[in-house]
């Protein structure tokens, strides 16, 4: 470690959020060291200040927040108060960062590449078309399929994991000395994490990049930092080397962190031959465009069950759910609700039909109409599939604030930038819940939460299920979380099915070889773990590794 000054110093930072003339602190007197080529992890549950944080070590605060105090350096800058024509010079050039949202960062109008190639140009570090051939390198050592033309897709063309890798490799253009990564690998299978992780810290080691790493992953953040951080309601609580944090934290807060995930739900028997699933997918195949997505899928979803469908980005997970609601009518097969087919559209579906399936989306922060006030969205559903209006509307309404344990007095009249990830995910809970469903879609619903936080919502989902009887479709990449909740598990590869049974035979050896791959592909709370992994698969050929164990070789 560097003896000389860290290249980001920060003393006794303080920051506060306004809220209608409300003064909110979210950063209390908060200090920070960090040498170039040191990787700092930051972790805390939702609200701990992390992300705000590591915004301010660029120099940045969030609309509605405030530096109220403290110092923030970078390189001898005073980034404080240092001009706008500084930070300009610095923001893309030697400080980068790489948001938790890809989807919701990149410009869709726009070709990856080219928006990749944008801050070389402002910068003068390079022309347009060496930063695109650099753009190119990066992306194979990202280990992006089709790394010569994967640049010159739009982003809703490629899958949320590659996006994530294209905004790393696009953080890395000017080769800045400072990443910020917020929250990375949040929305990444655990395959595609393994070789995100590598690439980082490859790429952060070649460059002897500094990094703060924002993470709600305590697996993940022990193989990428040096250092721990840990923050609540934004002060400190402790900080210590990765090692040391991992075998003895100090703090209470800190080993109730470690303690997460404990929640496990019983697995339910299997359905009685010639019950009627709610969902029945047989033997459907879709596509988008001419590209084929999935082949000949079938799995079934009974009531008072929860079905997890796992497997990699780009498997087919989504495109299933998208079949399902009819967002995406299939080329073949067909979708059964209680043994009656469905039209394959959602345009020709009766309100009936329509009610009955719904579903809980990812990112809540885009799923919510920012504008509305949340007692408005959750309303919404209620007066349309329902036909409630006037005090019947509020009483349905408030009646479904208790269901997600909020209180609608507090919450009901608010934005949702006012609310936590945690609360907003409870919002879009109650939404879907709204219509009277028998059937929900869960699309990676807890995968932005802190696991605090995605642990309320998980038994939240399993009590609303005892009480309504709901079935669930859990698309996740997350297997503590298969564990928890799922009944019946459906492993997807490449648009196929390629192992489903009951959750107990998934996770008991033999596993069909991709099954394997994404067990043992699972970060653990060893700092050592993924040396080892990359040790066993061969780190200069992880994909190659990944492929023949896939396929049995």
């Amino acid at each position: 470690m560097s003896k000389k000054e860290p290249l980001i110093r920060i003393r006794n930072l303080e920051i506060i959020g306004i809220t209608d003339e409300v003064k909110v602190p979210i950063i209390n007197g908060v200090d920070l060291d960090l040498n170039r080529g040191e990787v700092l992890g930051l972790i805390g549950e939702s609200g701990a200040g992390k992300s705000t944080l590591g915004l301010a070590a660029m120099g940045y605060t969030r609309d509605g927040c405030h530096i109220t105090g403290g110092e923030v350096e970078f390189d001898g800058i005073d980034l404080i108060n240092a001009s706008p024509a500084v930070k300009r010079q610095l923001l893309g050039k030697r400080i980068a960062y790489v948001a938790q949202s890809a989807a919701a960062s990149f410009n869709p109008a726009h070709r990856i590449i080219r928006q990749h190639s944008e801050a070389p140009g402002v910068h003068g570090t390079m022309s347009r078309g060496d930063s695109e051939q650099d753009a190119i390198e990066l992306y194979e050592k990202l280990r992006l399929p089709n790394p010569d033309e994967i640049g010159f897709r739009y982003p809703h063309q490629v899958s949320g994991g590659q996006l994530q890798r294209a905004m790393t490799a696009m953080a890395m253009a000017c080769r800045p000395d400072l990443i910020i990564f917020d929250e990375p690998t949040t929305a990444l299978d655990v395959t595609t994490q393994i070789e995100v992780l590598a690439s980082i810290r490859e790429i952060v080691q070649q460059f002897n990049t500094a990094a703060i790493y924002i993470t709600h992953d305590l697996a993940v953040v022990a193989q990428m930092a040096d250092r721990i951080k840990v923050l609540l309601r934004g002060d400190e609580v402790e900080e210590d080397a990765t090692a040391k944090m991992l075998k003895s934290p100090k703090e209470d807060y800190t080993k109730s962190l470690w303690a997460v995930r404990s929640f496990k739900r019983d697995q339910k028997p299997l359905a009685k031959k010639g019950d009627v699933p709610v969902v029945s997918l047989q033997n459907v195949t879709a596509a988008y465009g001419k590209v084929p997505v999935l082949k000949d899928v079938s799995f079934d979803i009974h009531r008072e069950r929860t079905v997890a469908v796992v497997g990699e980005s780009g498997s087919g997970k989504s495109t299933a759910a998208r079949c399902i609601t009819g967002l995406l009518p299939p080329l073949s097969g067909q979708i059964l609700n209680n043994g009656e087919p469905l039209p394959a559209h959602y345009r020709s579906r009766n309100k009936d039909q329509l009610r009955q399936i719904q579903m809980i989306y990812q990112m809540a922060d885009t799923a919510l109409n920012p504008r509305m006030k949340v007692g408005e969205i959750i309303g919404r559903p209620v007066e349309f599939y329902l036909g409630l209006t006037g005090n019947d509307k509020k009483r349905k309404v408030n009646r479904l604030f208790e269901q997600i344990e909020l209180d609608p007095a507090e919450f009901a009249n608010r934005l949702p930038t006012e609310l936590s990830g945690g609360q907003k995910q409870r919002i879009g809970i109650a939404r879907a819940l709204a219509a009277e469903p028998e059937f929900i879609i869960c699309d990676e619903v807890t995968s932005a939460l802190d696991q605090l936080v995605a642990e309320g919502i998980l038994k939240l989902l399993a009590n609303l299920q005892d009480e309504m009887g709901l079935a669930y479709m859990f698309i996740t990449h997350d297997l503590s979380t298969v564990r928890a909740i799922a009944d019946e598990v459906v492993v997807m590869k490449d648009g196929v099915v390629v192992e489903q049974g009951p959750k107990d035979k998934m996770f008991t050896p033999p596993h069909h070889a991709y099954t394997d791959l994404l067990l043992s592909s699972v970060p653990e709370m060893d700092e050592k773990w993924l040396d080892r992994l990359l040790a066993e698969r061969g780190a200069e050929n992880l994909g190659d590794a990944a492929v023949g164990k896939m396929s049995g070789n």
